[in-house]
């Protein structure tokens, strides 16, 4: 049994725990605020410029620009080459934050390593991620990057979004697919699985027909400026919204920590009292004890 000191150490203990849990908490929140005001104000435009490089995928020629090349002109005598983008965080505190990307992404690479008709490569996004497939080591890694949440700007995604291009320009690749959690509250983040090249040319299929484009100054050149910041662009947004997940899976880890640590706090200080309680009535029964033994030693 523990004893009244042990018990006063483990309480002073899981409070000094507490604080840590609730001053993370409160700056999960802080950044929480920022990284949501950033999504909700890049979500329109994101999503207009997928609308509008959809279209223009669906009614322009595949061999505009090697962006628009699409499914059918893979290459590697009838094998895929697949790339997966896995977006996780650097730091650990968030609950299931990290290990439900994890999962999927997992999941994806088991349904598609069963068919030998289709190769596959990763890039990390994220320290988590990297070490979890250094250490399976099933499927190569192509790149890396990592430490650069806590300052995240566009440079990054532009980085991410000139390797993904490059590697399908080059023809190394004929699929790429984001994995990255889509912040929705605080307390509810959505994994999302995104293909972000060839480009879905569905996007346009519910306008007239005959609505056509003018292009200034040539249909080549807006391709050429407009695709590549196209797929900067859907990157840049895959990392906020996992940005402002994170923060909301720490918030609300952090407070469940908090609040648990509260309970756990209650239940030590009813153990200690009680067994306080128990000292003070072993103490009160020796001393009636000796009293009484003294008492019929002198009779």
């Amino acid at each position: 049994m523990p004893t009244l000191r042990d018990i006063k150490r483990r309480i002073a203990s899981v409070k000094s725990t507490q604080q840590i849990t609730r001053a993370m908490k409160l700056v999960a929140a802080a950044k929480l605020r920022r990284a949501q005001e950033r999504i909700t104000e890049a979500r329109p435009y994101c999503r207009t410029l997928d609308g509008m490089a959809s279209d223009l995928a669906r009614r322009s020629p595949r061999d505009m620009h090697p962006l628009l090349r699409g499914p059918a002109s893979d290459g590697g005598g009838g094998t895929t080459r697949k790339l997966l983008v896995v977006i996780t965080g650097d730091r650990g505190l968030c609950g299931a934050f990290n290990s439900n990307i994890l999962r999927r992404s997992v999941d994806l690479l088991r349904a598609d390593r069963g068919d030998p008709q289709v190769d596959l490569m990763l890039i990390v996004v994220g320290r988590k991620a990297r070490d979890f497939y250094r250490r399976r080591g099933e499927v190569a890694i192509r790149s890396e990057y990592l430490n650069f949440f806590d300052k995240l700007a566009f440079a990054h995604a532009a980085q991410i979004g000139q390797d993904i291009t490059n590697a399908y320009i080059a023809d190394e690749v004929d699929r790429v697919q984001l994995v990255y959690n889509e912040f929705r509250s605080a307390a509810s983040q959505r994994v999302v699985v995104k293909t972000l090249l060839p480009i879905d040319d569905a996007g346009g299929a519910e306008e007239a027909p005959g609505v056509e484009y003018l292009f200034e100054p040539s249909p080549a050149a807006i391709l050429e400026s407009l695709l590549p910041r196209h797929v900067e662009i859907q990157v840049y947004r895959a990392l906020m919204e996992s940005l402002a997940a994170e923060h909301g899976a720490r918030m609300t880890a952090m407070d469940n920590a908090t609040k648990n640590a509260s309970e756990m706090i209650d239940l030590l200080t009813i153990q200690f009292n009680k067994a306080r309680q128990e000292r003070i009535t072993k103490e009160l029964l020796e001393i009636v004890s000796g009293a009484e033994a003294l008492r019929h030693a002198g009779r």
